[in-house]
């Protein structure tokens, strides 16, 4: 791993696979580190010509944190929200798209193929509006476009996502929750590795437990709002959006808006698959990947 300058921060990034590969920006959701990437997925990636650039977001893993910004109030932030007020935060997820695109003029990288996931797919889709020289190929994975009256998460979905998380936790009750995320997140049409989700959550805790970093990325993703959907309009690059049929958390009727909001799009919904990628999903995302790359060509 290592760390480059970019906006005016540090981001701690890793690059994979072979240098003649063509460069695929991987940006990660809420809180997400470089090492939570599933392996399947990356190395699918990199077996269908890729080079993928994983980077931990400000304010999570070992990039730059916000300490001073202090823990963010998610429930003042919605009721600001629900009222049409603004939301004060640190940041906002404009600023992380930016931190992306200078992290690719860090490592000279002119343009790239842009993947997001998660609250990483509604930064990715800034990266395509602010960014579209540095946008070869868009992929907006289980993602939103902020629209409102879009359909709702499912409650245990959105009281996971709005619970704060606990500073004071140790290893195993970390792991614990994350076995537990896995229940009401993950996906019921393919088979769920018990020992594998809590070993990767056991190498997440050890390497950069942040919990404020994440409320402060939930903060950032309330501020900016709906504030990108008619931009969505004038992304001209191939984009192909990917979301699972039994996502609870982002349902898959908020994929649709972004494939309908993007001009030329294509959808692709995974049977079974829920807020996550698993490894047996991998394959058919890698596929649609690659698919929507070759239209830039």
């Amino acid at each position: 791993m290592a760390r480059a300058q970019a906006n005016d921060i540090e981001i701690e990034y890793e690059l994979w696979g072979p240098a003649e590969g063509e460069p695929l920006l991987m940006i990660g959701g809420l809180g997400m580190q470089l090492i939570s990437w599933p392996e399947a997925l990356i190395d699918g990636l990199v077996g269908a010509g890729f080079r993928p650039i994983l980077f931990d977001n400000r304010d999570c893993g070992l990039s730059t944190r916000f300490e001073e910004a202090g823990l963010a109030n998610i429930g003042r932030a919605f009721a600001q929200a629900r009222a049409g007020e603004p939301v004060e935060a640190p940041y906002t997820i404009e600023d992380m798209a930016d931190d992306a695109a200078g992290l690719l003029d860090a490592l000279g990288i002119a343009a790239a193929h842009i993947y997001g996931s998660s609250n990483g797919g509604a930064i990715a889709q800034l990266v395509a509006i602010r960014h579209p020289m540095k946008t070869v190929s868009l992929a907006s994975v289980m993602a939103t476009s902020g629209r409102r009256g879009l359909p709702r998460p499912s409650k245990a979905a959105s009281d996971w996502l709005n619970a704060p998380r606990p500073t004071d936790i140790d290893r195993k009750a970390f792991m614990d929750l994350a076995w537990e995320q896995n229940r009401i997140m993950g996906s019921p049409g393919f088979p769920r590795d018990e020992a594998g989700v809590k070993a990767r959550a056991g190498a997440l805790y050890d390497r950069a437990y942040y919990p404020p970093g994440h409320g402060r990325h939930l903060l950032a993703s309330i501020a900016s709002g709906d504030s990108r959907c008619a931009a969505l309009g004038g992304i001209a690059v191939p984009t192909v959006v990917i979301h699972g049929a039994e996502d609870p958390l982002v349902p898959v009727g908020q994929g649709e808006d972004v494939k309908d909001a993007i001009p030329g799009s294509r959808m692709v919904v995974i049977k079974g698959m829920g807020h996550d990628v698993p490894d047996g999903a991998a394959p058919r995302v890698v596929q649609a990947v690659l698919e929507n790359a070759r239209r830039a060509a």
